[in-house]
């Protein structure tokens, strides 16, 4: 469950649903194409995503991306 913005200290990056679905997948060491296989989309549109999902999250790589996504809530270590 996410704290409310005002606990965390972090802004909200305002990733979609699917770009969260992205990020899980990446923290659980899937590659892109094993991303694009399970969400039905293909790998451009994943590299998409995650592109999108850099930008929001103010980041550059996929573990930074993870880290950012863990400081924020919207994935959890479980």
């Amino acid at each position: 469950m996410r704290k409310p913005d005002f606990l965390s200290g972090i802004p909200r990056a305002n990733l979609t649903k699917r770009e969260v679905k992205v990020l899980k997948l990446v923290a659980s060491g899937k590659t892109n194409k094993e991303i694009a296989k399970k969400l039905f989309i293909s790998e451009k549109t994943v590299k998409n995503h995650l592109n999108h999902i850099y930008r929001k999250l103010g980041v550059k790589n996929r573990a930074q991306a993870v880290v950012e996504a863990l400081k924020r809530d919207y994935i959890s270590r479980d």
